[in-house]
């Protein structure tokens, strides 16, 4: 791979980890009823969620890559609507002060990690990111294994620069993120990031 490949994966990895989803919502959730400690340990688990996806790409689609071109047109455009139906969902509803009340987590450390590895890898938002946004990214039919172990250590490093503010302002700023307002603001962003994507996506050839 490139550095330019490289940029690219980190820009797209940034922007599908920033905007809210399930795997957000219940991190933001346990940093508001846990602290920073046991979010920190859950956004650990998200991390590890995400390798096993990436792994699985590298991995298993590697070849798929190299003779069903139209399989990845299909989740191309799955990948697109499930994006469009996102944003159609936070701009008419998305985060609110009760789903957030309701995710939040109980447990130790050890359950905290197990809910971030779980809430990932069921996940549809992480799913069409490794499966319909990677492959149009990295080159599946010439990635190395060097190249596999700097894409992983650069997912762990950007997820860890996105996901550590969201639970700074959780745990220190609770009252800001159970206001309507901040939700409503959240909300429109997401929406507005997620019909961008799509649209992204819908004109890579």
């Amino acid at each position: 791979m490139t550095l330019a490949g490289f940029v690219t994966y980190c820009g797209a990895l940034a922007l599908a980890a920033a905007i809210p989803g399930p795997g957000l919502t219940a991190l933001i959730a346990r940093a508001l009823g846990s602290g920073f400690r046991s979010a920190l340990v859950m956004s650990l688990g998200l991390i590890a969620g995400d390798l096993t996806y990436l792994t699985a790409v590298v991995l298993g689609l590697a070849l798929v890559a190299q003779t069903f071109g139209m399989v990845f047109l299909v989740i191309k455009w799955l990948g697109v609507a499930y994006l469009g139906l996102l944003a159609w969902t936070f701009w008419t509803s998305g985060i609110t002060a009760e789903n957030v009340e309701a995710r939040r987590g109980k447990g130790g450390l050890a359950a905290s990690f197990l809910a971030g590895l779980t809430v990932t890898l069921g996940n549809p938002k992480t799913m069409i990111f490794y499966l319909a946004i990677t492959p149009t990214i990295v080159d599946l039919k010439t990635i190395t294994a060097a190249d596999y172990g700097v894409l992983a250590a650069l997912t762990v490093l950007v997820l860890l620069v996105v996901l550590v503010p969201y639970l700074l302002l959780a745990a220190k700023a609770r009252w800001f993120l159970r206001t309507p307002r901040a939700l409503r603001v959240l909300n429109r962003t997401a929406a507005g990031l997620m019909a961008g994507a799509a649209a992204a996506i819908a004109a890579r050839h």
